[in-house]
């Protein structure tokens, strides 16, 4: 639909005038209070208590608690409630009502239950489960709350990316997944035989927007990165998705300009429109707000003096190292945001 909230459809109907009744997204029903709706999801649990039970479901937009009086219903559709089970896929049709103690804001007061599809035994539990067997059901174990909320995250995340730089006038450039170059060196490649010939998978996509730079002066790749080195640390991974710009008549204050508006816009994206996700994920947001432009700058030659006044043996022209950084990050005479940021 072009507002891309409500569909009109005669799937919800009510018994007694066969009106039709609209069917709404979940993250749509603060524009239907007082109305009849029909909202169709997934059955994320039950509960009763007496002669009233609860219903929440999933559509996908939002989380809804169904509330249904067996007074006010068939006996029918109070029979069908109590037969529920996780993930089966309903519709739920009555009076949309706002409630601030309910997930969203929002309740339903439900007068029909209509079972879609049935669900078979689902099997994971509100319980611990280990990690070998949450990845052998990882195509439901996607549906759990942590699981969507990190994937929404991620979606926010890779498409403020795409925007920051398409509002800069960037030309992404889709670079190869198999490349016959290598990239950086050969020892973190992944080989592979195209035809007969070795290939590899791409390490880096740098090659690629290096090359086009001179035709668009701004430019940037985003893609799957693949890298054959034990990932047992968080700055080792065998793959991942990485960003890489490259811009033509630009200096190293451009550059560090550009990472840091970069930094900053993704942040602010992600702390606007993932405020209940990142509750989900039980995330400390107070560090992602103070994250602010410009950040604190020191060239390499400061901070080898600091790290050797600090008892560093590293020498100036070596690489800063895990350590190097670290002690860096404790420097208590830099502002406050640099020695306070998250690890």
């Amino acid at each position: 639909t072009p507002s891309g909230h409500t569909v009109r459809t005669g799937i919800g109907r009510d018994r007694k005038t066969e009106e039709t009744i609209e069917m709404v997204e979940i993250r749509a029903l603060g524009d239907h209070v007082g109305e009849q709706a029909t909202v169709t999801g997934w059955v994320e649990a039950t509960r009763g208590h007496g002669k009233v039970s609860f219903t929440v479901v999933r559509d996908g937009t939002g989380v809804l608690q169904g509330v249904l009086v067996k007074s006010n219903v068939d006996e029918s559709v109070w029979e069908t409630q109590q037969g529920l089970t996780q993930e089966t896929l309903v519709s739920l049709t009555g009076e949309v009502k706002e409630d601030a103690r309910a997930p969203g804001g929002y309740e339903l007061g439900v007068t029909d239950v209509t079972v879609v599809s049935e669900a078979e035994e689902y099997p994971i539990q509100p319980k611990e489960h280990g990690v070998d067997f949450l990845l052998d059901h990882r195509h439901l174990w996607l549906r759990s709350s942590l699981q969507r909320a990190g994937l929404r995250v991620r979606a926010e995340v890779e498409q403020s990316i795409h925007d920051f730089l398409y509002e800069r006038d960037f030309v992404r450039i889709d670079t190869p997944i198999l490349t016959g170059a290598i990239g950086e060196h050969a020892g973190t490649l992944f080989e592979t035989d195209y035809f007969g010939d070795p290939a590899y998978m791409a390490q880096t996509g740098q090659l690629y927007v290096e090359a086009a730079c001179p035709a668009f002066r701004r430019v940037y790749c985003f893609g799957p990165t693949f890298r054959a080195e034990k990932s047992k640390t968080r700055r080792h991974l065998t793959e991942f998705w990485m960003v890489e710009p490259e811009v033509a008549f630009a200096d190293s204050n451009d550059n560090m300009r550009l990472q840091e508006e970069f930094v900053a816009y993704i942040v602010e994206r992600a702390l606007d429109r993932c405020s209940e996700e990142l509750k989900v994920l039980e995330r400390d947001t107070s560090k992602l707000e103070s994250i602010q432009t410009p950040f604190p700058r020191m060239s390499y030659t400061a901070a080898v003096a600091r790290l050797q006044e600090k008892g560093s043996e590293i020498e100036w022209g070596k690489d800063l190292g895990a350590a190097d950084e670290a002690l860096l990050m404790e420097d208590h005479e830099l502002p406050l945001f640099v020695h306070d940021y998250p690890k």
